[in-house]
């Protein structure tokens, strides 16, 4: 199912994108409505430029323009590869990409973690904001890309393309580079109990069998090839975790990981994901460490809890300059532990400013990295050697166990179709919209329920969904279960109208 990304869409995701809408005809994505059909139609870069002016012309003389004629379509026009750079040295390869018609999109190196990468693209787009090339509307930098968001109308594609380029050159093998990069403490609740609770609500509602389940941490500890639990909790305080990115699930949410290779534990995601994560949980998905900024859907395996990311109410020491989000691109996040009831009042005095963090002004050096990671290449190659024996090792359990192909039984209905139900005189139906499961039932048999009384919660794609009482009445009997799958259109309970 295609997924068109508004201007509230984020700016990190992993959904494949081979279309972009063109300018010209956002507006009709602004109008469509629920029923609507859509149809896409290939246009060149010339079509979608000249498409743009003449919506610009009607706006300013409010008449409609001479129609424009499209050159024709060829496949080299969408060819998505503008340029490639060859790596060499200390420089990686680059690949130049389109976006549609106001975007384009730099890639470097391979798709592998690499904090080189990484640095390298802060490096370009400070080089960009320096060239303040008229045009440019927008910057912004992935792990190992960097999407630039420009008007066509004033900056041309193949004029953007050069001046990319040739900052590619400038910056050469960025061997003297250095960067701000302050060192965050954070108080850490491990093994929180909130954490346990939404381990719980998974097993439940979604999938009770999943490997990570019922203890997260044992599941990192398994697949990552340690001897104890303990040794994931050393790791984890031990780590100085660099911010890479922000946002990734809103609100400030940092995406981080280990500057040690050593530390970079490595984990799965939930699948499938859970519809449920608390505020400021802390957790492991493939390298990375985030800590999410709000309640919501999430799939990394948790380790504890921290506090808040954002700030929504006030202006405090940590939340300063109009920024309601606390961290910052290539800040190190240090990890110290404490009880449950010592985080609950730390949460409850952060945003009012009466608990102060401790940050310290430091400064990341490219060229110390790399001195660090060659004298100590054998260290971490073995403890990457291990890593990669207990990942097969666990996805090999999976596979003998019937795991690691698992398919949810959402289509399979607990109860039978309409014409299945012997329904009492002045009774309905209550069915479910979508397919998903029950993760609670809130009434029971011979209960009287007001019109508007949710009667069930449902999970599905993500979200909680509740079932709502059409009218006064009382429950005849349930046709669900907690815990089990429904159908798009599947019988929930009967309920006797009054």
């Amino acid at each position: 199912m295609p997924i068109i990304l508004g201007p509230d869409g984020p700016s990190l995701g992993g959904f494949v994108c081979p279309l972009v809408v063109i300018q010209a005809d956002l507006w009709k994505v602004g109008q469509l409505a629920p029923g609507d059909t859509v149809r896409f139609e290939l246009v060149s870069d010339a079509a979608a430029i000249s498409a743009e002016r003449a919506q610009d012309q009607l706006i300013s003389e409010l008449k409609s323009p001479p129609p424009v004629a499209a050159p024709p379509v060829t496949g080299a026009l969408f060819d998505p590869i503008l340029g490639v750079i060859e790596p060499t040295g200390h420089r990686p390869r680059v690949v130049y990409r389109r976006q549609g018609d106001r975007h384009l999109l730099v890639e470097y190196g391979s798709i592998v973690l690499d904090l080189e990468l990484r640095l390298r693209i802060h490096a370009l787009m400070l080089e960009l904001q320096s060239m303040a090339l008229p045009g440019i509307i927008d910057i912004t930098p992935g792990i190992r890309s960097l999407q630039v968001h420009f008007d066509s109308r004033v900056l041309a594609q193949q004029r953007l393309l050069q001046a990319l380029t040739e900052a590619e050159d400038r910056l050469g093998g960025l061997d003297d580079f250095e960067i701000p990069s302050r060192v965050v403490h954070l108080p850490l609740s491990w093994k929180d109990p909130a954490i346990y609770e939404t381990i719980d609500k998974y097993m439940a509602s979604v999938r009770d069998d999943a490997p990570w389940c019922p203890d997260n941490i044992e599941f990192i500890r398994r697949i990552n090839g340690l001897a104890s639990e303990d040794d994931v909790r050393r790791i984890v305080f031990d780590a100085r975790y660099l911010v890479m990115g922000l946002g990734d699930v809103y609100l400030g949410a940092p995406v981080a990981t280990p500057i040690d290779p050593r530390h970079r534990l490595v984990t799965t995601k939930y699948n499938p994901a859970r519809t449920w994560t608390p505020e400021n949980a802390v957790g492991i998905g493939g390298a990375y460490l985030c800590v999410y900024g709000m309640e919501g859907p999430g799939g990394y395996q948790f380790v504890g809890r921290t506090l808040q990311m954002w700030n929504r109410w006030r202006q405090t020491a940590e939340f300063t300059g109009g920024r309601p989000w606390l961290l910052r691109f290539f800040d190190q996040v240090r990890f110290f532990p404490v009880s449950t009831s010592e985080l609950q009042t730390l949460r409850a005095d952060f945003l009012h400013g009466r608990y102060r963090l401790d940050i310290r002004e430091d400064r990341f050096r490219l060229a110390d990295y790399r001195r660090f990671l060659a004298d100590n290449a054998d260290g971490i190659a073995a403890f990457r050697s291990t890593q990669r024996q207990a990942f097969a090792a666990e996805r090999e359990r999976w596979a003998q166990s019937g795991q690691a192909n698992w398919v949810s039984d959402a289509a399979i209905a607990d109860a039978g179709s309409d014409s299945e139900v012997d329904l009492p005189q002045g009774s309905r139906l209550v069915t479910s919209h979508v397919a998903g499961s029950v993760w609670k039932v809130l009434v029971e048999p011979e209960q009287a329920v007001k019109a508007g009384e949710v009667l069930c919660i449902l999970e599905s794609m993500k979200m909680e969904i509740s079932v709502a009482a059409p009218a006064d009445g009382v429950v005849d009997r349930l046709l669900c279960r907690e815990g089990g799958a429904v159908s798009a259109g599947q019988n929930l309970l009967v309920l006797t109208e009054n």
